[in-house]
């Protein structure tokens, strides 16, 4: 059964919750076989968005409280645009690369081979959620500080989604959040509640990029148009494996919030597709869009080029 499923089969299986809708009682059922076949620990919400109204279909101990990894750049994402909404920050405020601000781990600038490179707040917005890049993080934190984002935060109602400032510097480590208040957070940037439609269309027109950027999760067993139907940001760090987003539907409205978090995930070393709970995600992912297959009566913010070009 374990290698099926991992290969993309879809399980035949009864319906589950009587009070959810058809299409999530199906999913909340695949949701548990899934993510047990896997292992680790598992912290999740996901929500039904195709009745026009969130309906929750999966809920699983989705008040922990997580180191977010590389899912928490959606909470600097947050408090930088509050701060552009506000004018207090243009995306087009530039910032030098240096050397020695480069990080480790994820992106795309500890690959250059000279600095000086004079960034935008818009560049390093694009390179931070699109490729996960660390260094984008240091930088945008010249422009932000780790105070001013949880402000922001606690501002928006976000009280257990927070940054971890550095004492005397304005750099800060990414934090901690919970399933919920990420879904709640994903929601309301769907939905234009979060941010400026301005700034809710140009974020949404990076997650939602698929042609680079990480695609060996949600999205892997997906053709591109299938693809570009999902916004999302994924984060590995040690034993934790996490992949959050948003699914659309074929006319850019959406349609599905995910929030999947795991702990004590196994084989932590190893962060590519063959993880077992990357593969789980790349299932779920899956059967997500072949089980969602109607239309969401809320407002798209989606760029509809994205949709139709499908990469």
């Amino acid at each position: 059964m374990t290698a099926s499923i991992f290969a993309g089969g879809l399980l035949q299986l009864p319906l589950g919750r009587a009070d959810a809708p058809l299409a999530g009682s199906a999913f909340d059922v695949q949701f548990h076989t899934v993510s047990q076949l896997a292992g680790g620990r598992w912290h999740c919400l996901v929500s039904d968005l195709s009745s026009g109204q969130r309906i929750t279909v999966v809920e699983q101990d989705a008040d922990f409280v997580i180191e977010g990894a590389s899912v928490q750049k959606l909470a600097v994402m947050t408090g930088l645009m509050t701060e552009v909404d506000a004018g207090r920050v243009k995306l087009t405020d530039t910032t030098t690369l240096d050397k020695d601000i480069i990080a480790d781990g994820s992106g795309l600038y500890l690959n250059q081979a000279a600095f000086g490179d004079q960034l935008t707040v818009a560049n390093l917005l694009t390179t931070m959620l699109q490729v996960s890049d660390n260094t984008a993080v240091r930088l945008l934190s010249r422009f932000v500080s780790g105070d001013k984002i949880n402000e922001n935060l606690d501002r928006l109602g976000f009280t257990q989604t927070r940054v971890e400032p550095i004492p005397g510097e304005d750099r800060f480590y990414l934090g901690h959040t919970t399933p919920r208040e990420n879904n709640d957070l994903l929601y309301r940037l769907a939905t234009g509640t979060l941010l400026s439609k301005e700034s809710t269309q140009a974020v949404l027109r990076i997650m939602g990029w698929s042609s680079v950027g990480y695609t060996d999760g949600i999205r892997q067993q997906m053709s591109s148009d299938e693809r570009a139907r999902f916004a999302g940001k994924h984060g590995a760090d040690e034993d934790k494996r996490h992949e959050t987003g948003i699914m659309f539907d074929q006319q850019g409205s959406p349609l599905v919030i995910f929030s999947f978090f795991a702990d004590q995930a196994p084989d932590p070393d190893n962060y590519g597709s063959t993880n077992p709970v990357v593969r789980a995600h790349a299932t779920l992912g899956r059967f997500m869009i072949d089980t969602y297959t109607g239309l969401s009566p809320l407002q798209s913010f989606v760029d509809p080029k994205v949709i139709s070009q499908g990469h």
